[in-house]
Parts: C-alpha cells; structure tokens; sequence
C-alpha cells in the first residue's frame, strides 16, 4: 500500500514540477525559519541549567521601597554569604562572585585579562567541567587561581599549567591549582580566571562583615529536600535584623530566584522579576509558529486550488472501489513526503545561514547531527508538518462526489467566503503584524539612539586605572594636555556609560526619616568632570581639588536628586551618610545625564570629591588632530608611566551603542523574519494567481475578444485578491497596536506609535501584492485570446 502511494505522489511531484516547486520552496524556507528560531530559543531558555545541582541553586536579589516604588537589585551585602552558610542548616553552600579586571603577568608575557573573586566552595556550586587539577580547594587559601583553558593557552602555550605561578597586578605571585574547559556559550558567568574571595578581603577592598552596601551578587546551594518557598521565608527580613541598630535602617526583603532563570527574567514589576529576555524569546516562538503555519497555509491554498485538476482522478478512484480515508492517506502522504524533501532542503538552508544567523545575534549555534533527541525531534517535525499541511487538502479532495466529477458538475459557484479566502487572509493579517511591528521597534531603538544623553561622547575615551596609573595621574593628565593629544582629562569610580555604584541612608537640612529611602547614583571626580564630559553646569560650580582643597568632601547633585530632596538652594548644603557620619558639601548642580539604560527615567545621582577609590579616567582627545594620532601620543604617556600595562581603551560612543543593543537585536530578527514571511505569503499567493489565471483562460479569451483591455483584465483578476489584502489590513493593523503597545509598556522611556506606521505598513503589503500578482495577471491578459479558445 505505501510502495503505491509513493509511487503515485513521486509521479504527482514530477507531473506538476511548478506546483511542486513552489509548495517545497515554501515549505523549505518557513522550516529553515522556523529552524533558526527554534535553535536560538533553544540557546536562550538553556543558560545556565547544566550544573549537576541546577534545581538547588539559587541567585538571591533584594528588593525595597524607594521613592514609593519597589526596587530590586541583584546585589547583596558582603557578610550575607557568610551568615547565610553558617546560620542556616538549610544551605549547603553560599558562594559570592564579583568581576576584576588584572594584569596578568608569566615572564615577559603581560595581559590584561578579565577574572573574578569568589569564595572557595564556587566550583562545588558551579561545577564547570575541569580539564587539569582537583575541584577540592583549588580556591583555598589566598594565593590559589584557577584558569581556563583558553587562558592557560596564552599564558603557557602546549605546557601543563598546574603548579606553574602567575603574578596578578605586579603585586603577588598566584599558583594554579585547577584548569577548566573552555566556559559554555550558554552561561552568564565571563572570566578568564578565578581568585579567592579571600584575597580581596586583604586587599581591603570590602569588609568581610559589611552589611550596609549590596557589593556583590550571592549565590545559595540549597540542600535536598529544601523548599525554594519554605527558605524564602525565613530568611526573609535577614537585612532588616542586621541593620535595626545602625542609623540607616532598612526595610529590604530577602528572595530568591532559580538560577536557571536569572538570564531570562531580570526586569522586575513591583519587587518581583517577571520580564526580561523572555519576552523577546515569547515573541519569536509565536513567530516561528506563525511562519511554519502560513508555509503550510500555501500548501493547503495551492492543493485545493488545484483541486479541479485531480477531480477526475479521485472519481474514478471512488468508482473503482476507493475508500474516502484511503484516499485521505494517500494526499496526506504525499504532503508528509514534500515536508521531508523540504525538510532536507531547509537543514542545508540552516547549515549555510548558520555562520551569519550567528553573527546577527552574537551566539554559537549548532545542530547536534549525533543526538537522538534531535533525530526524534526531525521525524516528528516532519510529519507534523506534514500533517498540518495536507490535513484540509486530504479530507477536501478525498470529499469529491464521483458521480458528479465524472459528469463534469464539479464546478461550484464562487461564495463570499472560502476556506481558501480565509487562509489568504490569515497569511496577510501576520505578514501585517510583522510588518507593523519591526517598523514600532525600529522607531523605539531610534528614539533611544537619538534621545539626549546630557554628555558629549565623540572623541571622549575611558581607560581603567591598573598598575601606577592612580600614583602619577596629575602627571599623566598634565602630559596629556601638554602634548595636545587631549583637552580635558577627569578621574571617576566609574565610566560614564554605567552605575557600578549606587546607596540611600542619606540626609539633610529639612529631610524626613522617608528621605533616608531615596536611592542615589554615585559617581566620583577630582576635577574637569562636567569639562571632559561635556555634562553642564546648572548651577555653581564644579568640583576642583587642585584649586579647592575641600572639594575633596564637595558633591555635584543632579537635577533629579535636587527635586526629590526638595532643595530650593542646594549651594551650600550639608549632606550626611548616616551609617558613618560622612558629610559633604553641595558645590554645584549638573544638568540631567543618562548613566544608566536610555529607555529608563534618570535616577537621582551624586558625583562626589575623591574621598574614594578611583578607578577610570575620562579622557577628551583634542579633535584638532586624527584619533589615531592622539591614541599613539596617549599610549607613549602611559606607556613612560606604567611600562608594564598595556593602554586598553573604550570609546564612550561605543559603550552607550552597547545600552541598546538587545533592541538592535530584536529589531534585527523582526526584521528579517517578517520579510521571510512576507516572501513565504508572496510565493503563495504567485501559485495562487498562476492558477486562477489558468482556470479562467477561456473567460480571458471571450473578454478580449469582445473588446477587453489588458489593464482591464489584469484588473480583473487582481481585484478579489486584493480585497483579501485589505481585510488583512483591517484585522492586523488592531492586532499589532495592542500587541506592540504592551511590548513598549516595557520601558519607561519609549515612543508613540502613530497613525502613520499602519498607513505605511499597509501601503507596502499592497505593493508587494501587486506586484505579486500583477506578473501572472499580466501574462494571462496578454495571451492570444484565439489560442485559449482552440484550446477549450
């Protein structure tokens, strides 16, 4: 039985190549689509899930009030890991983890490399596959490292790194106790080496019984048995205990989120994540579906329209004793076997697209030919879409009376509605969606680019101060300026394209125990910030050490922290950190910058004298002269004064490019998925119109006989598709705002979406149909009308 329905659909292909051509192509290219999507899905939804102890760990976030809105941050307190592993039987291990970037130096070779601290148990929590050494203790102690791989490559070449030391900074000597494979593609965690928490401890760096400042992210290993909830509770109010006796009280909530989804929910709503990456991944599973349905649509649109043409087979099937399901089998084997042509099609669409698909969105994808899951998965795949595509031709065609199709009744008169008029519909109203809704993110992604920044970023470069840099900085900056390779040079904490730091607890003449709630932005500088920056003054002055020795304590407030600290004359005023009792003195007033993400609103902020640890310089390079002239004359400066460092640069422009850049992404794929769909609906609707036009030669013969123009009968047989175009319109164009208006919901800064974005969208969906069927209507009305009538 099936040796004949092979048979009998292998001599069906080849008796119609361009019925069968059109259907695989489509069918070909919504499955390779759907393909790539469904492996970048894949890649999203796997991060960070194969740890053998991935259902017990846990990243734990606080959240709290503030300015009368939940905030959350993914930040704990230094001494939280601590009590968490020694207070609470429940954890089996607590582990913190915090990114640094060093010189790394073997020898004469000297890179600047990017590492982390974290405590000892961390390879026990996170068990990255080891490719030399013992898990067991190789963070102990303060002198331990771990590697990867690739990094042992660099700095060993083909050797053995285990036992062989590697000085950090110029300062101490660390030896490698354990080499890990290269680190997954599909994992939050990027360092090239790991250092034991305990060593920033005799740095310094942060007290190991800290509990007022969120330093650092904390990881919990729950022991078996535990529940996520049970936990979650008692340790609910844990900062709040720890802080009664200080005089920043905090009213912060402990909780907990499975680290196997801190990559796809990281936007929170009222103190809980319930957004993130998921959403972007959401929207292109619906695509995915919605492409392989619109191919499997012009399967079912060009089978039934062909319907006349296999008429007369399925009569005499019937005649000859044919049964309505074995027929049914029949054309639904046939569209299984032009679903596994096209699926064979669509993998060397994949394999080719692969390199380039993964460029776009910056990932390694791969098909794993050698799993059985994907092989299980490809069958099913198959048929599925196989039997999608050919269910309603099957049961259409296997529904025929015989007796009629054999008296050449067949014919039915054309009704309003049709399966196939619905379907054609269905394919547009998407195509409409997309079309609509890469033009809106679009829109967002350029209303971000082109919002103000309250900076100046061309020629403006940030480079971290290792090594000597901080000991000769006024050196350093006077040099820069002397040569002419910069007109402005200003230290920081931080660059101006991110927040490393933020805190509340802090008050004023005329504040309330409320105020201490207010949570600010922090950011440093010694002199020239607003000058190097281009940031502008609003009021008095800026901070300048050199000219103005108490500036050391002097403050900046930004326009948003004066308007929630109610200032009327900020000059002048005293600010007070309540936990130590530092004061500061209000020297000027900055107009409103963007530090943080350029869809969000502008968080209140304070840029402080160098009462603190830098750790960037800002650099305006002089736009007299080329870039590249400018970078070699810096690099030689900092070369004479930190000859063992290498001069590792950011542009600014570059780093805020990098605040969008997931918008970018999103707009990219909407883009060249809703042109996949739209090309997928076109090819249909070309089967379609070929076939229209062939089913009505002989009208076209008779029309043009009695005086029928060209245009006339291209018009003709455009019209009723295009009345499908614009019902297609009218149902996607709500679909889209709604749809669309809930995405931009997102985020607090965004675009309005205007009348003119569907006006345009429908406009280029007609085009395209136009233009679509506009070939075939031509070609048919320009027949020889003499040569259709012979013919019938």
């Amino acid at each position: 039985m099936f040796k004949n329905y092979f048979t009998t659909a292998v001599r069906h292909l080849f008796k119609n190549k361009s019925f069968s051509f059109i259907n695989i192509l489509g069918l070909a290219i919504g499955m390779a689509s759907a393909l790539l999507i469904l492996l970048w899905v894949q890649n999203e939804m796997s991060f960070d899930r194969f740890y053998t102890k991935t259902a017990r760990i846990y990243k734990i976030y606080n959240r709290d009030k503030v300015n009368g809105a939940w905030l959350t941050s993914d930040l704990s307190p230094s001494a939280l890991a601590t009590s968490l592993h020694n207070d609470f039987p429940e954890v089996e291990n607590a582990v913190r983890y915090r990114r640094v970037t060093f010189l790394t130096s073997v020898g004469e070779k000297h890179i600047n490399s990017q590492g982390a601290f974290a405590d000892e148990k961390f390879l026990d929590v996170f068990d990255f596959p080891l490719s030399e050494g013992e898990r067991a203790n190789s963070l102990s102690g303060n002198y331990s490292i771990v590697i990867t791989k690739k990094f042992a490559e660099k700095l060993f070449g083909n050797e053995s790194a285990i036992g062989k030391t590697i000085k950090i900074d110029s300062t101490d000597n660390f030896t490698v106790k354990a080499v890990l494979e290269a680190l997954p593609s599909n994992t939050q965690f990027d360092f090239e080496y790991l250092l034991p928490w305990t060593y920033m401890v005799k740095l310094n760096w942060v007290p190991e019984e800290d509990w007022f400042r969120n330093f650092a992210p904390t990881y919990v290993c729950l022991k078996e048995g535990t529940k996520q909830s049970a936990f979650e509770k008692k340790i609910q109010n844990l900062l709040t205990e720890h802080n009664k006796s200080t005089p920043n009280e905090t009213t912060a909530q402990i909780f907990l989120q499975p680290i196997k989804d801190t990559y796809l929910y990281s936007k929170s709503e009222n103190g809980r994540l319930v957004a993130g990456k998921i959403e972007a991944v959401k929207i292109f599973i619906i695509i995915a579906i919605f492409i392989l349905l619109i191919a499997c649509i012009n399967f079912m649109n060009l089978s039934t329209a062909r319907s006349e043409k296999r008429a007369k087979e399925v009569g005499i099937r019937k005649v000859m004793g044919g049964m309505r399901t074995s027929l049914a089998l029949q054309f639904i084997f046939e569209s299984i076997l032009i679903s596994a042509i096209a699926f064979a099609i669509a993998l060397i669409i994949v394999q080719v697209a692969l390199p380039a698909f993964d460029k776009l969105i910056g990932s390694e994808l791969k098909i794993d030919f050698n799993n059985p899951y994907y092989w299980a998965f490809a069958v099913s795949f198959v048929i599925l879409t196989g039997i999608l595509a050919g269910s309603y031709p099957a049961f259409y065609l296997s529904s025929f009376n015989s007796i009629k199709v054999l008296k050449g009744s067949f014919r039915k008169i054309n009704s309003v509605v049709t399966p196939r008029k619905v379907l054609v519909i269905l394919q547009f109203t998407f195509a409409i969606v997309l079309i609509i809704s890469t033009i809106i993110v679009q829109q967002q992604v350029k209303y971000a680019q082109e919002r103000e920044s309250g900076y100046n970023r061309s020629n403006l470069i940030f480079t971290f101060t290792q090594g000597k840099v901080n000991d000769h900085f006024r050196a350093i900056k006077d040099e820069l300026i002397k040569s002419g390779a910069a007109v402005a040079v200003t230290k920081s904490y931080s660059p101006i394209t991110r927040k490393w730091n933020d805190g509340d607890g802090f008050y004023w003449q005329g504040s309330t125990e409320a105020d201490k709630k207010i949570n600010f932005a922090w950011l440093g500088s010694d002199a020239d910030f607003t000058k190097t920056l281009g940031v502008k003054i609003a009021e008095g002055r800026d901070i300048d050490v050199y000219n103005y020795p108490t500036d050391t304590m002097g403050m900046l407030l930004n326009e948003e922290a004066v308007r929630l600290m109610r200032l009327k004359n900020p000059i002048g005023q005293t600010i007070t950190f309540a936990p130590d009792g530092r004061q500061w003195h209000v020297v000027g007033v900055v107009k409103n910058f963007i530090l943080e993400s350029p869809y969000s609103r502008i968080s209140p902020m304070m840029i402080v004298g160098p009462s603190q640890y830098f750790q960037v310089m800002h650099i305006k390079l002089n736009p007299a002269n080329s870039v590249s002239d400018d970078l070699a004359k810096a690099e030689k400066i900092f070369k004479d004064y930190n000859p063992q460092y290498p001069f590792e640069y950011v542009f600014a422009d570059e780093a805020y490019a990098g605040k969008y850049k997931d918008e970018k992404k999103t707009e990219t794929l909407s883009r060249l998925f809703a042109g996949l769909t739209i090309f997928i609906s076109c090819l249909g609707l070309f089967g379609l119109a070929a076939y229209m036009a062939e089913n009505r030669v002989k009208e076209i013969g008779v029309r043009k006989v009695l005086g029928a123009t060209t245009s006339g009968i291209a018009i003709l047989l455009s019209r009723d598709f295009l009345k499908l175009i614009l019902i297609s319109i009218i149902i996607g164009s709500p679909i889209a705002y709604f749809a669309m208006a809930k995405w931009l919901s997102n985020y607090e800064y965004r675009t309005e979406i205007r009348w003119w974005i569907f006006a345009g969208s429908g406009l280029i969906a007609l085009l395209i149909a136009i233009i679509t069927i506009s070939f075939q209507a031509i070609r048919a009305a320009l027949e020889n009308p003499v040569k259709s009538l012979r013919s019938e």
